[in-house]
């Protein structure tokens, strides 16, 4: 449960805002909607390879360019 403290006097759309990047951080709704469906083993790791060859692809083209 995310407890977020407002000081007083402070500006409701301030304390809101700290909420929504706490909650971002926390990376809730990500898992709530990998868990809502089953994914293979092999599928996630698949997924994983896609996603490291196109890091790996921006930090060689970052360093060429």
């Amino acid at each position: 449960m995310l407890i977020i403290p407002v000081k007083e006097g402070e500006n409701i759309d301030r304390a809101l805002k700290r909420y929504k990047r706490k909650f971002r951080d926390v990376k809730t709704m990500r898992e709530l909607r990998s868990r809502k469906q089953f994914d293979k083993p092999s599928v996630v790791k698949r997924a994983q390879n896609i996603k490291a060859s196109y890091v790996q692809r921006l930090r060689t083209q970052e360093e060429v360019g």
